[in-house]
């Protein structure tokens, strides 16, 4: 377990892969990052020390977000990898027509 300060701890950091998708066409742009994050879903399963490869959706705000945890002592090796897939599934999200704010947060997460 870290610890951030004092009563802040965590176990689990995560790296969130997000854009806007658009309503046009039939959810054309939101068909599309399924059909990518589908073609690489294993590939981030059989990364060392994920916990989990989670998928929101919002479709008031139009957000398509994956989240992918990993144990907090296994992270700092997947981010010297570059955190692989992600420049490819970014830039395969970046060519889909209607997917906009492609975007990448890193953060922690302690089960309450």
């Amino acid at each position: 377990m870290v610890t951030i300060a004092e009563g802040v701890e965590f176990d689990t950091v995560a790296r969130e892969w997000r854009c806007k998708w658009s309503s046009d066409a039939e959810k054309a742009s939101l068909v599309a990052a399924q059909k990518a994050i589908s073609e690489i879903i294993t590939q981030l399963k059989a990364i060392d020390g994920v916990k989990s490869v989670q998928r929101v959706v919002c479709g008031g705000c139009l957000d398509f977000k994956i989240i992918t945890s990993l144990s907090a002592d296994k992270f700092g090796a997947w981010e010297e990898n570059a955190f692989a897939p992600e420049v490819d599934f970014l830039s395969t999200l970046k060519g889909i027509d209607g997917i906009s704010a492609v975007e990448t947060q890193t953060f922690t997460l302690m089960t309450m």
